[in-house]
């Protein structure tokens, strides 16, 4: 049965109230959330996030009638299919999926549902009585009678991650105690500040982004140069090359400025650096063994005190 008009109407004002205080929206998906599960989830979000759920077709007609005052939100129409819901939030991205996506159960394997993960039915003793062994042949699971019981002898993979689960794949499993799955509420989409992304871009850490972002300011930098069109990472580099140009043509012409001055005395005598370099070391050395005599002398004399003043 359809909401009412009533009803409607209150989602409606729900929503745009929800729009207008958060600025972070989590699209998610319930499969298989249990109501127990779903209200477990609003627990742990209390004050940090609200789960709104809806039809599709209400939540489209709601997101519709915001659209001339928020033109952003027709971002977030394509994903609102299948068992969706929203949790707004204006708290740390990262913290908020963590806890959305924490909270998981066990499940069986049930006839006719999608496998999410590859499922294996592992090698030993099934506490199974020798009449069965003909369900496990059909299964092509290989198996041994061990002490009056059915011991199945290697790992078995009985279901592919996409696929459906068959009938007796499900019996098998059940029979064997074996929950394979978990399921949980399930992030699809995040819509932050007019954007929409996919929650993988979580995943990527803060230097990773700054190591693209310095990659890219290099990028910039290197095709501005080579078309000779400046820009702000690249005026730097063209200033340094200017001056590097300024002081090739002091050393070929009688032009002389502060900058190439040190240049041409290098070229002219050369031997009087290379001279000066070890000079400079030496001279550097006396100075940084009184630095360390200091501190010696500093530390015995405070040894000396033993914490005390002088009239303790």
């Amino acid at each position: 049965m359809g909401a009412t008009r009533a009803q409607k109407e209150v989602y409606f004002i729900k929503l745009k109230e929800l729009i207008a205080k958060y600025p972070s929206i989590f699209l998610v998906n319930v499969d298989n959330v249990s109501s127990n599960q779903m209200h477990q989830i609003r627990t742990a979000l209390r004050g940090i996030g609200v789960v709104l759920m809806g039809k599709n077709t209400m939540v489209r007609r709601a997101l519709r009638s915001i659209l001339a005052e928020n033109p952003q939100f027709e971002k977030l129409l394509p994903h609102v299919k299948g068992n969706i819901g929203f949790v707004f939030t204006s708290s740390d991205l990262k913290e908020v999926r963590e806890i959305i996506v924490s909270n998981k159960v066990a499940a069986p394997a049930r006839a006719g549902a999608y496998a999410p993960k590859d499922v294996y039915v592992p090698a030993g003793n099934t506490g199974m009585e020798p009449g069965k062994t003909s369900f496990f042949q059909a299964l092509g699971i290989p198996t041994k009678i061990a002490r009056g019981t059915i011991e199945i002898v290697s790992d078995v993979q009985v279901v592919v991650a996409g696929s459906r689960v068959g009938p007796s794949e499900a019996t098998l499993l059940n029979m064997l105690n074996i929950s394979p799955f978990t399921y949980g509420m399930t992030v699809v989409q995040i819509f932050d500040s007019g954007n929409v992304f996919a929650p993988s871009v979580l995943d990527i850490d803060e230097q990773e982004l700054i190591d693209r972002f310095l990659s890219g300011i290099k990028s910039i930098a290197a095709i501005s140069l080579a078309l000779n069109y400046p820009t702000i990472v690249s005026v730097v580099h063209s200033l340094v090359n200017t001056y590097k140009n300024l002081i090739a043509v002091a050393l070929v012409t009688d032009y002389s400025f502060e900058g190439a001055e040190k240049a041409k005395a290098y070229l002219e005598n050369p031997e009087a650096f290379a001279a000066a370099a070890p000079a400079a070391a030496e001279a550097a050395a006396p100075a940084e063994e009184e630095k360390a005599e200091e501190k010696v002398e500093e530390k015995e004399e405070s040894d000396d005190d033993m914490g005390f003043g002088l009239f303790d």
